[in-house]
């Protein structure tokens, strides 16, 4: 996928999460948590910042809070501790990329937990 198609893709969830967080019948509530189909598991995690993190996965596929609370850690480490990165923008640090590669292959081959 490209950048761009990463862009347009953040850019349809996002008035999305918005409305939902809006027409809530919750007060205060956060938006879209967790969006479930036939076929995928939709999650996002808004940090208190409001950068979102938006992970697919299996319908099957449990645990993910954890992944994307470890996510948010490796952002936090290598994103805004990079005095070269600029909120807003695309993300282009590689060690956020090669731990971000790291965390996944790990969950991908060793899982976190399936139903």
């Amino acid at each position: 996928m490209s950048t761009n198609e990463k862009m347009f893709l953040g850019s349809m969830f996002y008035p999305l999460y918005a409305i939902a967080s809006q027409i809530s019948p919750e007060p205060h509530s956060s938006g879209i948590q967790i969006i479930e189909a036939e076929n995928f598991k939709l999650h996002c995690l808004q940090t208190l910042t409001g950068v979102k993190f938006i992970l697919i996965t299996d319908p099957k596929f449990v645990g993910v809070d954890i992944v994307l609370r470890r996510v948010y850690e490796i952002y936090s480490d290598y994103v805004l501790k990079n005095p070269f990165y600029a909120l807003e923008m695309p993300i282009r640090c590689d060690l956020f990329l090669e731990n971000l590669k790291l965390l996944l292959e790990e969950v991908e081959k060793f899982g976190i937990s399936y139903k």
